[in-house]
């Protein structure tokens, strides 16, 4: 989006930005996490876990932004966003 004008706090901008973990042994695959989210973060990865499910994995982690979204859906509670904060100065 093109904006007519800048923002006053251009320089000191904080961007939100998040650090998904997975707990492996309780992922059960099911995919909620991948088909929900609305950055489009996460995907199935190959490996398996000592179950035998695919675990998701970031596969474009600079686009998270903390939602919570794919935490609220896990029925298994297996992962969860911790929020870190980058620093953009202009």
């Amino acid at each position: 989006m093109k904006l007519w004008r800048r923002p006053l706090d251009e320089g000191r901008l904080r961007l939100p930005h998040g650090e998904i973990r997975v707990i492996a042994e309780r992922c059960k695959g099911c995919g909620f996490c991948v088909e929900y989210c609305p950055r489009g973060v996460l995907e199935l990865s190959a490996e398996f876990n000592s179950k035998g499910y695919h675990l998701p994995i970031p596969r474009r982690i600079d686009l998270c932004t903390t939602c919570g979204l794919c935490e609220a859906l896990c029925p298994e509670f297996a992962i969860n966003c911790v929020s870190v904060t980058v620093e953009v100065h202009g």
